[in-house]
């Protein structure tokens, strides 16, 4: 008995792991094409977004002495932890209606088509800051990173939170499509407090306590702790990272699994 269920469950990953795979295909076919360099797009994208600011920091902080830390290095770990949840949570928002055609196959699922651009989205980033990194240190631009596993363990954080957040706000943008109008500016105003444009330890106390009560802005701190070492002095709970990411994913999966409801039937 027991071996028949695990042999169903088996097939059943197998068979969903088959349909995420072709709708990951799919979305990268429609959204960067056949020609060209199609799918370098994925990560070259976001590596062109990251090198831009990057430039821009680099130009503006020319010659500040107030901060002993590398400026490239600096930008690269900051906007890259921005463009994982921003980019994530942003094409999550109305992914079930250009896609509603799918839906008539049996085994195609509304979470299927949200699992698929989350995947999408945080493996092309990760690659292009993978390559980021490794070219700059390469070249000797950048140093070499401190403690790799705590800046995977931190972008593995980050990645928790903006498939969560991607699954709660994909579904609640299908409810209603105001959700996914006030998501947008929503997203500018968490900017300031993402983490991205200063460390906590730049920060009064009291600023420093209303930053890090967002989840991001703790994975920000983890991700540069992992990099720059015992040269900064970071602030941040893994704990309560996990415990809001927990709930998040609790409440996305509640708003995904409603939303199919109304739509697979």
């Amino acid at each position: 008995m027991l071996s028949n269920n695990s042999d169903t469950l088996i097939n059943a990953i197998a068979i969903q792991s088959r349909i995420v795979y072709a709708l990951i295909m799919r979305e990268i076919i429609t959204r960067y094409g056949r020609h060209n360099i199609g799918f370098a797009w994925l990560f070259a994208e976001p590596m062109l977004f990251t090198v831009g600011v990057t430039a821009l920091w680099s130009v503006v902080h020319t010659g500040d002495t107030s901060h002993t830390i590398n400026i490239i290095a600096f930008a690269v770990t900051s906007y890259s932890t921005v463009l994982i949840w921003r980019n994530t949570i942003g094409r999550c928002t109305l992914a079930v209606e250009p896609n509603l055609s799918l839906l008539f196959h049996r085994n195609v699922r509304v979470i299927d088509l949200f699992i698929a651009r989350i995947i999408l989205e945080i493996v092309g980033i990760t690659l292009s800051v993978i390559t980021l990194i490794t070219v700059f240190v390469a070249t000797g631009m950048i140093p070499p990173p401190a403690d790799i596993l705590t800046m995977v363990g931190g972008w593995l954080l980050l990645s928790w939170y903006s498939a969560a957040m991607g699954l709660l706000v994909g579904g609640l943008c299908e409810y209603s499509e105001i959700i996914e109008r006030f998501w947008h500016p929503i997203a500018y105003f968490q900017l300031p407090v993402s983490g991205a444009f200063a460390m906590a330890s730049w920060l009064p106390p009291r600023i420093r306590e209303i930053v890090l009560w967002f989840p991001a802005a703790n994975c920000a701190e983890i991700f540069r702790a992992g990099y720059f070492g015992s040269s900064i002095k970071s602030y941040y709970s893994v704990g309560y990272v996990a415990i809001v990411c927990t709930l998040l994913t609790w409440a996305g999966l509640a708003a995904v699994k409603f939303i199919s409801s109304k739509v697979e039937h």
